[in-house]
């Protein structure tokens, strides 16, 4: 019972009530890999290099709603184009906006609901991924980056500062110092130098980043849906937790495992010299 309490609370999510629809305005969908366990969401605003007007954020998370109730799928890749990954937050939208619209409204608030999510999603970043667009990447569990992409929270030069978490996940990525001064100058780091800060895991050449993406997608998607979820709760949780408050909840979800048949399919198949056939239960 305690393992099927835990893969309901994988598979399942009270933040997101939306149902998926089967077609989009601003957004393409697919399934990805050989088993077609990799969910595949593309930005589809190619003249508007991406920008991310509400319509398109709200088209993501129905999409990921999806994905995330779909035992199949064991990972998302989101990318845009290879031009632009997201060039920020749609301006047009937000130019005329009043104080107590965006605040009644919570504008930008519900961009949350990527980092809600169980099942790890994965960015494959070519081009600009600017303002919202550096945010809704840094927002995401793994950032592959194009050889020529480019990341950035530009807010600064339209009066106004990172509105979507930039300033607070950029701090804990690449520290305070090249943070405070990407923030204040509206500064672009290069994909080479943000692998280096640790803002991307891994560069590729343009063509291959999407590929290579789906690749990492397929082979996390190979794991225990619901050691993976856990591993990422714990990955995540080291962000706002002590290193003790962090170490209990680590051992709290490693003993939570034993309830479950794949803690007895991995360790017995290891033993055996096999490969794993997950159950997700």
């Amino acid at each position: 019972m305690l393992c099927q309490r835990l893969l309901t609370r994988v598979l399942q999510t009270r933040a997101f009530s939306t149902a998926p629809t089967l077609s989009y305005e601003y957004i393409i969908t697919e399934t990805k890999g050989e088993k077609n366990n990799v969910g595949f969401i593309k930005l589809n605003r190619f003249k508007a290099l991406n920008a991310l007007c509400s319509p398109l954020m709200t088209e993501v998370s129905e999409a990921l709603t999806g994905f995330e109730t779909d035992p199949k799928i064991g990972a998302v890749v989101i990318t845009g184009s290879d031009r632009a990954f997201a060039a920020g937050a749609d301006i047009g939208e937000m130019q005329n906006m009043e104080f107590p619209e965006v605040y009644t409204k919570q504008f930008l608030t519900k961009w949350s609901f990527l980092k809600q999510a169980r099942k790890p999603v994965i960015a494959a970043v070519n081009g600009f991924a600017l303002g919202g667009g550096c945010e809704v990447a840094m927002m995401c569990d793994i950032i592959y980056a194009g050889e020529k992409a480019f990341f950035g929270q530009p807010e600064i030069n339209l009066g106004v500062i990172p509105g979507a978490g930039g300033t607070q996940r950029l701090v804990r990525a690449i520290g305070k110092s090249k943070a405070m001064e990407m923030v204040l100058t509206g500064e672009k780091m290069s994909a080479q130098d943000a692998e280096k800060a640790g803002l991307v895991s891994k560069v590729f050449p343009v063509e291959e980043v999407v590929g290579e993406a789906i690749k990492l997608g397929e082979r996390i998607a190979g794991m225990s849906k619901v050691a993976a979820a856990m591993a990422k709760e714990c990955v995540n949780a080291a962000d706002n937790l002590s290193l003790d408050e962090g170490e209990r909840l680590e051992k709290r979800m490693f003993h939570s495992l034993f309830a479950c048949k794949d803690q007895k399919i991995g360790m017995t198949a290891f033993l055996e010299k096999k490969q794993p056939e997950w159950t997700d239960s």
